[in-house]
């Protein structure tokens, strides 16, 4: 498969696509990175680039239905997301403790995976990420409704080539390296990604509800990393940072100059690490 990288393992009768970066073997617990809606594990690839020039081992994937992923079973909602993931880390023999990095809507999932898994977890970092509180802010709703439909279209579109010349802008708004660039262009001009974004999409009101049952532990190290300005976004922001708040060993970092996208990339992305490293710190004590 041209511009495939990384491995495909797996998880009981279907695959999912994983690159993995950093020494094989290390004292640091694995960092698990979880994309956010229209996805895929290229979105890490500089990140993980910064991790692994510290010696920390990291693994990115592809969600069911995504990028290099097969399909999964219906409902595409957060459960099921995570049910994955355990089964991918249980495929790996990844038996030690994890810290779950989420973009996005992957906000959502690894808040949901660190209240209802028992696997160790040392904390969360959250890339300005989406939180249950998005719908209590004014026109949330709409605008997770609005998403939604955009992307069904989209798939339905994307089965007709449209996507093509779309991806050719969206393929690189973090900054990749050309190669990886490449690779996500590809993705997103694909029909079977597009479909399994928006089944993801659909699911985002029930993923948010159970991520928001409870709060997480106060115990729990929980950095957040935000991009764009406080002007004209301090409801947004004041959600962002609750979990980080609310955390004994909570972290904060905004980083003004970056947008949604790029803050994954080569010119903002030592704020993940420092976001990262802050976790690391806070779950060895």
């Amino acid at each position: 498969m041209s511009g495939f990288r990384g491995e495909r393992v797996d998880i009981g009768g279907r695959s999912l696509r994983v690159v993995r970066a950093g020494p094989a073997a290390s004292q640091h617990p694995l960092i698990v990175c979880e994309h956010g809606a229209f996805g895929c594990a290229s979105d890490w690839a500089v990140v993980q680039e910064r991790l692994a020039a510290r010696g920390l081992r990291s693994l990115a994937y592809d969600r069911a239905g995504l990028g290099h992923s097969d399909a999964g079973p219906e409902p595409r909602d957060g459960r099921a997301i995570n049910d994955d993931l355990e089964a991918l880390l249980g495929a790996l023999k990844e038996a030690g403790p994890i810290l779950l990095v989420g973009h996005s809507m992957g906000g959502l999932m690894v808040r949901l995976f660190a209240l209802e898994r028992e696997r160790s977890l040392v904390g969360l970092v959250l890339v300005d990420a989406v939180t249950p509180d998005v719908f209590t802010l004014p026109g949330g709703p709409a605008a997770v409704h609005g998403f939604g439909r955009v992307l069904k279209a989209v798939s339905h579109g994307a089965r007709f080539g449209l996507m093509v010349p779309v991806s050719l802008v969206s393929g690189n708004l973090i900054g990749l390296p050309a190669a990886v660039a490449a690779e996500k262009r590809r993705i997103h001009a694909s029909a079977p990604h597009a479909r399994g974004a928006a089944a993801e999409v659909m699911q985002w009101p029930r993923t948010s509800e159970m991520a928001g049952a409870v709060e997480l532990p106060a115990d729990l190290p929980v950095a957040v990393v935000t991009a764009g300005p406080h002007k004209g976004r301090a409801a947004l922001k004041a959600i962002q940072e609750k979990p980080a708040s609310r955390s004994r060993a909570g972290f904060v970092e905004h980083v003004a100059p970056a947008t949604h996208a790029n803050l994954l990339g080569p010119r903002y992305a030592d704020a993940i690490v420092r976001g990262v490293e802050h976790v690391l710190q806070a779950g060895s004590r």
